[in-house]
């Protein structure tokens, strides 16, 4: 008997074992899924939530009902991964073998790295929006709202869904307008980065957005501390940024099991092939996801089109032949833009987000680097997709890797 192990049951590793589990035989292959939790999170669902869109109930859903039969799911924490010995232990005593391990544990936000963000005014006067804890604790502060400096940050990059900063900003500029207190609010949007965005044709998009909502941008603004006191963010060349509610977006880092054992980048992140995710280190070893340390974007997109890849690749492995595809860094991503319309982005390692059509060339129905409200629509409409589609492994009409059809070339 051989052993597959994955190590977290978020998008990438749910996907994983319902796509490898119908193809590796019963009686020649276990499958096992480690999670601290007991719950799946529908993790886009977190930006709508302080805005009253969705209740905790609408995005969470218990684990055992995603995982499919024929795969073992144990409900416990990682103590360490031994690659050499290739076993790893639980915090409870418990010790697994693997033949072949995927690590697919994520990234998650870290306040207490930050000086300050973790004291007193946490979830007072400072919140995130990237568990559903403090998205909810940002909803009830939000029902206290009613004017003053409304900062979003990002601490440092990269972060898991780098355009859901922008999204926030944008809903919240909406969401105050429908309240009639927009002018009330002073909106300021701050970034680690020379701009809106990584990319220069959406980041001169996206900034012009910015500036279309009277959102300011403070932009090469690396974040030193917080004064909790003064509520005052301060950078590392001295600047300051005041606010009344700061809605942060915390260092982000991978599960600590990673660097016990050895495995991560200061960061956590697990070094890997960009093509094929496979170890830097060790070769019965994958990372997918947001804990692979990857040259894109950690947003559910990029799992996705990862598992495709992913899934073809070991089929092969284990059959002693080499692994033939090879992932591209392919990601897409709806941008809520607020009052029911969105954006939508598509990208690679190689190739910026461009303008065009999406996913048929000249008929969409999405279009790139536009705001229209069917963009919205389908934003929203996927959620369902997430659940019924592309958890349980199901094959999307959406190419893996990234396609120029229907994309318009364009100067920044």
């Amino acid at each position: 008997m051989r052993h597959l192990l994955v190590l977290g049951a978020g998008t990438a590793g749910t996907m994983i074992v319902n796509k490898l589990r119908p193809e590796l035989r019963d009686e020649e292959w276990d499958i096992t899924v480690v999670d601290q939790s007991a719950t799946h999170p529908y993790q886009p669902g977190y930006l709508f939530v302080p805005f009253g869109v969705y209740t905790p109930a609408q995005i969470v859903k218990p684990i055992r009902e995603l995982v499919p039969p024929g795969v073992a799911y144990l409900n416990s924490e990682i103590d360490v991964v031994d690659p050499d010995g290739q076993t790893v232990r639980l915090t409870d005593g418990t010790e697994l073998a693997y033949d072949y391990l995927v690590i697919a544990t994520g990234t998650h936000p870290r306040p207490d790295q930050t000086p300050g963000m973790s004291d007193g005014a946490w979830r007072r006067s400072v919140h995130e929006f990237y568990t559903l804890e403090g998205a909810q604790a940002l909803a009830d502060a939000f029902q206290d709202f009613d004017g003053g400096r409304l900062v979003v940050s990002i601490v440092e990059m990269p972060i898991k869904c780098p355009v859901a900063p922008l999204e926030f900003a944008f809903l919240a500029d909406a969401h105050f307008e429908e309240l009639g207190i927009r002018d009330d609010v002073e909106l300021t949007y701050v970034t680690p980065l020379p701009d809106a965005f990584t990319k220069p044709v959406a980041s001169q998009r996206l900034g012009g957005m910015l500036e279309e909502r009277n959102i300011a941008l403070e932009t090469d603004f690396y974040t030193e501390r917080i004064d909790p006191d003064r509520n005052v963010l301060v950078s590392y060349d001295e600047r300051e940024v005041p606010f009344d509610l700061l809605v942060t977006v915390p260092i982000n880092m991978g599960a600590d099991f990673v660097a016990r054992s050895g495995l991560g980048d200061e960061l956590n992140h697990v070094p890997v092939d960009k093509h094929t995710f496979i170890s830097e280190q060790y070769s019965t070893i994958f990372a997918i996801g947001d804990a692979a340390a990857l040259p894109t974007s950690k947003a559910g997109s990029v799992a996705h089109f990862s598992v495709e890849v992913f899934a073809k690749n070991f089929l092969e492995l284990i059959e002693g032949r080499p692994m033939t595809e090879h992932y591209d860094g392919h990601a897409n991503c709806f941008i809520e833009s607020g009052h029911g319309k969105g954006m939508l982005i598509d990208f690679n390692y190689d190739t910026e987000p461009l303008p065009g059509k999406y996913p048929i060339p000249g008929v969409g129905p999405f279009s790139l680097l536009e705001e229209t409200a069917i963009n919205h629509r389908g934003k929203m409409f996927f959620k369902w997709m997430y659940w019924n589609m592309l958890l349980p492994g199901h094959r999307l009409p959406l190419p893996a890797h990234m396609t120029m059809l229907g994309k318009e070339r364009v100067d920044a």
